[in-house]
C-alpha cells in the first residue's frame, strides 16, 4: 500500500549519523516552537480527536472500486497517526499514516494533499516535515488510479515532532534485542508484534469472561508477602520501611486464594503477577504472568476437565476456526487430553519397560543422563521421586499435544492432598503442551495436622540447603484449622499459553517489557 516510487523505512539509503539527523529536528522543533510561539499556539497540541481508524475506513470503502467511491455521497474522514512513509513531487505530496488499528490495511492509510487543498504554506511546512512524526488529516475519501484508497485531504496538522528518526533496518540477532528493550520501536515497525500482543489482551479477556460465567470471583490477593509461599521457588526479598520488616515479592497467590476458601467463597481466581528470582530462559522471565483459580468441592478430576475447557476456549478466541500450529507442527486440542500417570508415561514412551519400578536402575539411568548424587540426591530419592525426575529427563519434551501427567509424589508436592489409596503420591497433575508445562493442579490439602507436617518437612530441606524450599506458614495453618471445604486448585501459565496462540519461540516475544541486564 504505498505510492509509486515511495521510499519505504528498510529501503537502502547512505549511512547517516544519527546524533546529526536528531540535531536536524531538533532545529525543525525550535523553529516551530517559534512559530507557533508567535502566533499563539503550541507546537505539540492536544485538541485534535480523530473520528476514524484506518482499518473501518478499509472495511467499509476498501471493496469499492474508483467509480462506485466516487458515485457516492463524499465520505469525509478523519484521521490521525505517525507518518511512516512520504513522497513529496512539487505541488502535490504523498504521506501514509499508521494508526493503533489492524486489519489487512496493518493500520496504514495513504494521504494526498496538494496546495490547492491544504494552502502553500501549510504543504510547504508539510516538505519539512519527518518519518515518526504524528500527524492529523482530514478530508474526502477517494481511489487512485491504482486503487488505493486514499483521502485527499484538505487539513493537516503536525501533532506531535518525533525527535528521533525510525530504524532505516529491523531484523536479525543484534536488532531482536532492541525489539525486547525498545518495545515501542518494535510496535510501531513490526505489524506482527501490534498484531501478537493484541491477541494476548484478546486471550486474557476471554479466560476471564470464562471464569465468570462459570461462577467464579475474580479476586485480588498481595504481591508483597510476609512469608513467601505457594510454590518451590526462589524469591525475591525487600524491606518495608513503615513496618521495619523483610517483605518478598509473590512467587505465586495460593495460600491466600485458600484462605478465601476458608472464608466462604466458594469459587476464586486471581490473574496475577508473580516473581520468582531463578533463571532466564526462552521459557521462563522472573516476572511473570499465572492465572490461578480455586472451586470448593472440585477434585483433581474435574480440575482437569475444566482445564481442558478453559485452553480450548482460549485457542478458539485467539486462532478462531484455524489449526493450531506451533514450530511448523500441528497441535491437536481439539481431541480429548490425554491422561496418564508418571508411571504411565515411561511406559509409553520410553524402552524403561518393568524396570521403571527399579529404584537402582532409575538412579543408574539418571547419572548416565547427567544427573549428579551429591547434587540431586538420588540415593534419598523414593522410587516415586526417582519415577518423577526420569521422566522430566526423558518424556517431558515428547509430549506434544495437550496430556495430562498425573500423581506427582508426596515428597515434592507439600500443598496437594496425597492420593489415598497410594499416600506417597498425590492427586496432581501437570498439563504439557509442545514439550513443556502449561499447568499444575491438584486436590487441595485441608487437613491442617498434615499440612503442618508437610511445612515442617520443607523447613527441614531449607535448612539441608534447599534454596526453593518452602516456609513454614503459621497463619495458613491456622486458618486450615478452621476448616477449608474438599478443593481443587489450578495455575495456568499465561505467558507460555501466549506463546502457543501466536506461535512465539521465546517468552520474551510474549512479554511486551521483558526483564534484560540494565544498559550501560
Amino acid at each position: 500500500m504505498t505510492t509509486p516510487n515511495a521510499t519505504p523505512l528498510d529501503a537502502a539509503t547512505p549511512v547517516v549519523d544519527e546524533n546529526q539527523l536528531m540535531a536536524e529536528r531538533r532545529e525543525k522543533l525550535k523553529a516551530l516552537r517559534q512559530v507557533q510561539r508567535a502566533g499563539g499556539g503550541v507546537a505539540f497540541p492536544n485538541d485534535f480527536k480523530p473520528k476514524d481508524k484506518a482499518a473501518e475506513l478499509f472495511a467499509a470503502h476498501g471493496a469499492l472500486s474508483k467509480e462506485d467511491l466516487e458515485a457516492q455521497t463524499p465520505v469525509r474522514a478523519s484521521v490521525a497517526g505517525r507518518m511512516m512513509l512520504k513522497r513529496v513531487m512539487g505541488k502535490a505530496s504523498f504521506a501514509t499514516l499508521q494508526d493503533s488499528s489492524l486489519g489487512e490495511c496493518g493500520g496504514r492509510i495513504q494521504i494526498y494533499l496538494n496546495n490547492d487543498s491544504v494552502g502553500e504554506e501549510r504543504h510547504n511546512a508539510f516538505k519539512h516535515w519527518d518519518l515518526g512524526d504524528i500527524v492529523a488529516a482530514e478530508g474526502v475519501l477517494f481511489k487512485t488510479r491504482t486503487g488505493e484508497l486514499t483521502i485527499h485531504a484538505d487539513s493537516l496538522r503536525l501533532l506531535t515532532k518525533s525527535l528521533r528518526p525510525l530504524p532505516d533496518k529491523f531484523h536479525g540477532v543484534h536488532d531482536q534485542e532492541i525489539k525486547y528493550r525498545q518495545r515501542y520501536v518494535d510496535l510501531m515497525t513490526d505489524e506482527g508484534a501490534r498484531q501478537r500482543f493484541m491477541q494476548r489482551s484478546q486471550a486474557v479477556s476471554s479466560i476471564r469472561d470464562f471464569m465468570v460465567q462459570h461462577g467464579f470471583l475474580e479476586v485480588e490477593t498481595p504481591m508483597l508477602h510476609p512469608i513467601p509461599g505457594g510454590a518451590n521457588a526462589k524469591p525475591f526479598e525487600t524491606h518495608h520501611n513503615a513496618l521495619d520488616q523483610q517483605m518478598f515479592l509473590r512467587i505465586a497467590p495460593e495460600l491466600y486464594l485458600k484462605r478465601l476458601l476458608v472464608g466462604g467463597f466458594d469459587r476464586v481466581f486471581e490473574i496475577n503477577r508473580n516473581f520468582r528470582n531463578e533463571g532466564i530462559s526462552v521459557r521462563h522471565n522472573p516476572e511473570f504472568t499465572m492465572m490461578e483459580f480455586y472451586a470448593a468441592y472440585w477434585n483433581y478430576q474435574d480440575l482437569m476437565g475444566f482445564t481442558e475447557e478453559l485452553i480450548r476456549h482460549a485457542v478458539r478466541r485467539v486462532r478462531g476456526d484455524a489449526p493450531l500450529t506451533y514450530a511448523g507442527r500441528a497441535v491437536d486440542v481439539n481431541s480429548p487430553f490425554e491422561r496418564l500417570t508418571i508411571r504411565e508415561a515411561i511406559l509409553k514412551h520410553t524402552e524403561a519397560g518393568e524396570r521403571v519400578d527399579d529404584g537402582a536402575w532409575l538412579r543408574e539411568q539418571l547419572k548416565k543422563l547427567g544427573l549428579s548424587e551429591d547434587k540431586h540426591k538420588l540415593t534419598a530419592r523414593s522410587l516415586a521421586g526417582l519415577q518423577v525426575m526420569y521422566f522430566e529427563e526423558t518424556v517431558e519434551e515428547k509430549l506434544w499435544n495437550p496430556t495430562f501427567i498425573m500423581e506427582h509424589p508426596t515428597e515434592i508436592s507439600p500443598l496437594a492432598r496425597a492420593n489415598d489409596e497410594r499416600p506417597e503420591v498425590t492427586e496432581r497433575f501437570e498439563l504439557y503442551i509442545t514439550g513443556r508445562e502449561f499447568g499444575n493442579g491438584f486436590s487441595e490439602l485441608n487437613d491442617a495436622e498434615d499440612q503442618a507436617a508437610r511445612f515442617q518437612a520443607q523447613v527441614a530441606n531449607k535448612d539441608g540447603g534447599d534454596e526453593e524450599a518452602m516456609f513454614y506458614d503459621h497463619d495458613f495453618v491456622r486458618a486450615l484449622e478452621y476448616g477449608m471445604p474438599p478443593a481443587g486448585g489450578c495455575g495456568i501459565g499465561i505467558d507460555r499459553l501466549m506463546m502457543l496462540l501466536t506461535d512465539s519461540a521465546s517468552i520474551r516475544d510474549v512479554i511486551l517489557f521483558p526483564a534484560l541486564r540494565r544498559e550501560h
